[in-house]
């Protein structure tokens, strides 16, 4: 399967970076399978920190390696992600270990309907059901330096 990583950096040999920021899956190397969104996600990091250029780095991942990890994975936006998300952006992840976590991400246009469930103004069934319309992409976050070393760097493209 094709991943792709937007960056405003080339990030031809990933490795797992320990950080404080408050992401959906927690801590992790970030990728998708849309070439449009990781072109999105360039070219929002390159403007935000002011230096770089908007890259995309392109991986090949074995999806029979999924097996071999500990992976957690969500088919859309259910209950349980959205449970799984508040958690991470709360800062008070849940106590687990996975490899690889995948599913909907949490994007800029989620964020006000997202806000709103975090701050309690909305159930969990009203936030989903405000979600439903909006075309989702996918975020694979690969959590151990073990399962990011199973991507193959293929390319680095300019979007």
């Amino acid at each position: 399967m094709r991943l792709y990583h937007g960056s405003n950096v080339e990030v031809r040999n990933p490795r797992l970076l320990r950080s404080d920021r408050r992401l959906d899956f927690g801590p992790g190397f970030y990728l998708t399978s849309s070439l449009e969104q990781a072109s999105r996600w360039a070219v929002l990091s390159a403007r935000r920190r002011r230096k770089g250029s908007p890259f995309v780095t392109v991986y090949e991942f074995d999806e029979r390696l999924l097996d071999e990890f500990d992976t957690l994975g969500f088919t859309g936006a259910t209950a349980d992600w959205l449970d799984y998300i508040a958690a991470n952006r709360s800062g008070e992840p849940f106590n687990d270990d996975y490899d690889v976590v995948f599913g909907p991400v949490a994007d800029d246009a989620t964020m006000p309907t997202l806000n709103g469930f975090f701050a309690g103004i909305y159930t969990t069934e009203e936030t989903l059901e405000r979600l439903m319309p909006q075309n989702l992409k996918d975020q694979y976050a690969f959590r151990t330096q073990r399962a990011i070393d199973a991507l193959t760097c293929i390319e680095v493209i300019r979007p």
